[in-house]
């Protein structure tokens, strides 16, 4: 099988996470950053995949050139190749032009199934997967729990409130995967070290057939227009029990309309 995982490197959760004031974007180098958790399970997952029915893993990445850190992971834990596209035109695309930089990525590498976690922690639109098929022409089979082939169709389990929902369609598509649906691997020493050697093909826009002004934030159609920094949290109210900790609590609950 043909097996394509997509990768975004993302700020750390546990990292103050900030907008730059000029334009609105993502400052990232205000955060450490990380591959994001989901794609650990999208990577697992396709791993299984291959080792169940053959093929290879791909990777493929659209950040810049620190993103490589999250592809090289990726690598590690067992995939095969990896594309990088990056491009300083990329800086502030939004949802639209990176599902049309990513489909043209598909279109070089050809692909039986693409898997993907069901969102990014940064922007948690969670509708990449939806526009990729979209721009495609394949179906999206989306919050996969559990995912089995034959090697001509597909069958998942989308998670649901009240379970899951069975799901099955044809070969190719596209699938976003939750946390429940795996453990990821860890990468061994091994793995690691043959990373080193795994080819990472890097394309720009240009060798996709894009040009500057088909990407990046003057090309999105959504954006940030305002922000403010979240306030800092306020000395929390103490009740001193004098005989009427009861009534003083109480009323503390009634004037913010807790009860």
């Amino acid at each position: 099988m043909n097996i394509v995982v997509l990768v975004k490197q993302v700020p750390d959760t546990w990292s103050e996470r900030k907008l730059r004031p000029d334009d609105s974007t993502l400052d990232r180098g205000a955060a450490d950053a990380v591959m994001n958790e989901l794609d650990e399970y999208a990577i697992e997952e396709g791993l299984r995949l291959q080792e169940a029915h053959g093929g290879e893993v791909t990777i493929v990445s659209m950040g810049p050139e620190q993103a490589t850190e999250a592809i090289r992971k990726a690598l590690s834990m067992g995939a095969d190749k990896a594309v990088h596209v990056t491009d300083d035109g990329l800086r502030g695309s939004d949802g639209l032009v990176t599902s049309a930089v990513l489909a043209a990525v598909l279109g070089r590498t050809g692909f039986d199934v693409v898997i993907l976690g069901s969102e990014s922690t940064d922007a948690r639109m969670g509708t990449l997967a939806a526009m990729l098929a979209e721009r495609l022409g394949v179906p999206q089979l989306s919050y996969a729990s559990k995912v089995e082939t034959d090697g001509s169709a597909i069958t998942i389990h989308r998670q649901a409130d009240y379970g899951y929902d069975t799901v099955e369609s044809r070969l190719p598509a596209v699938v976003s995967v939750v946390e429940k649906i795996n453990e990821p691997r860890y990468p061994s020493f091994k793995g690691i070290m043959a990373a080193k050697k795994k080819p990472v093909e890097s394309l720009s826009l240009a060798d996709l057939g894009f040009d500057p002004g088909q990407a990046g934030l003057a090309a999105s159609a959504t954006e940030v227009v305002s922000f403010a920094s979240r306030p800092p949290r306020e000395a929390g109210t103490i009740v001193t029990d004098e005989g009427d900790g009861g009534a003083k609590a109480a009323e503390f609950l009634i004037a913010r309309k807790f009860i």
